[in-house]
């Protein structure tokens, strides 16, 4: 996506006040483009999930029916809203704290300004509130409908339903979930129940094998976000924002990460090693493995964290790929 010009105000910004500078926006392209660059739909990493379950769901022949097709497009719907909506909240909350302005500013050349649209002048902060709590409602419309689809409706769907709603409009916005150390857990979280509840919704159940699959796609956008709150750190820390890399050393956020990767990588062999995965699962999933430890070595090796945060997207969509082909082949094999 090509951005243009950055049209600067004559009015300075004062996000420590809380209150938004009395300007009109600026206009960069299209307005549909830059309320995309609030809700961060280029950033569809999120929503990968679906084909996750779609997989699972898809063997044998006749397991997908029209209903359980149309659950799968309501909750993707409902899920891209519902994002939409966090990432608006949060880039209200960066610009009012100033933490978006540090981390967005001229001494951050690498992180392009217009991604987030009030600092660059071409939203007000009153039009991203509205935007985000539109776009709420129509996330809790959309969870009602795929839930009022659902073939199976056992009572942790439902509540996983609710909690989602709630908690993810909750992540730095009303109770700043992220500002009080639960920016970590709530990501894996997150990519979790992205992929848990629409599975429980049309099977019923939760297998063993889609909860691992469900834990490795929380994980994807855990080992991008780390990334980015090591750059970050500055800004994290001006506003008290605990995020790991803000409360502990660079040696500490290193050996923090490095944990993590092992973590994921285990989560994949003690599964295969207990049955909960197939046995070959875990040399499937070698490649995604192998380039988070080349995504590791360049952020803490060659000091590239930009570079290794991009590395980050590509381990996770080459896991969802990897994940896709494992449902299809157990599906084959059973």
């Amino acid at each position: 996506m090509t951005d243009s010009t950055l049209t600067t105000s004559t009015t300075t910004p004062d996000p420590a006040s809380g209150a938004d500078p009395a300007r009109p926006a600026a206009r960069t392209g299209s307005r549909i483009r830059v309320y995309a660059r609030l809700g961060k739909l280029d950033v569809y990493d999120y929503y990968l999930g679906t084909f996750i379950v779609l997989s699972a769901v898809l063997l044998p022949a006749g397991a997908l029916t029209a209903r359980t097709a149309a659950l799968l497009g309501v909750f993707l719907a409902g899920q891209i809203l519902l994002l939409m909506a966090m990432t608006a909240f949060d880039d209200v909350t960066g610009y009012r704290d100033g933490s978006d302005i540090t981390n967005y500013g001229p001494d951050h050349p690498l992180r392009n300004v217009q991604r987030k649209p009030l600092v660059a002048g071409t939203l007000t902060v009153p039009q991203a509130l509205r935007f985000a709590w539109v776009c709420a409602a129509g996330a809790a419309l959309l969870f009602a409908l795929a839930a009022a689809l659902a073939p199976h409706r056992p009572a942790w769907t439902a509540a996983g339903l609710l909690v989602l709603w709630v908690v993810t409009l909750q992540y730095s916005y009303g109770a700043k979930l992220s500002y009080h150390g639960f920016q970590e857990v709530y990501l894996v979280a997150l990519g979790f129940a992205l992929v848990i509840l629409p599975y429980g919704m049309i099977t019923g159940q939760a297998t063993g094998f889609l909860l691992v699959q469900a834990v490795l796609f929380g994980f994807g956008p855990l080992m991008f976000g780390v990334y980015s709150n090591t750059n970050d750190v500055e800004g994290d820390r001006s506003v008290g924002r605990p995020t790991v890399a803000a409360l502990t050393s660079e040696r500490g956020n290193a050996l923090f990460i490095g944990a993590l990767s092992l973590a994921e990588f285990l989560t994949i062999a003690v599964a295969c090693a207990v049955g909960v995965a197939p046995w070959w699962f875990v040399l499937l999933m070698l490649p995604a493995s192998l380039l988070r430890m080349r995504q590791y070595l360049l952020g803490f090796r060659r000091g590239d964290i930009m570079r290794a945060r991009r590395t980050g997207f590509a381990v996770h969509r080459l896991g969802v790929v990897l994940m896709v082909a494992g449902n299809l082949l157990a599906a084959a094999a059973g």
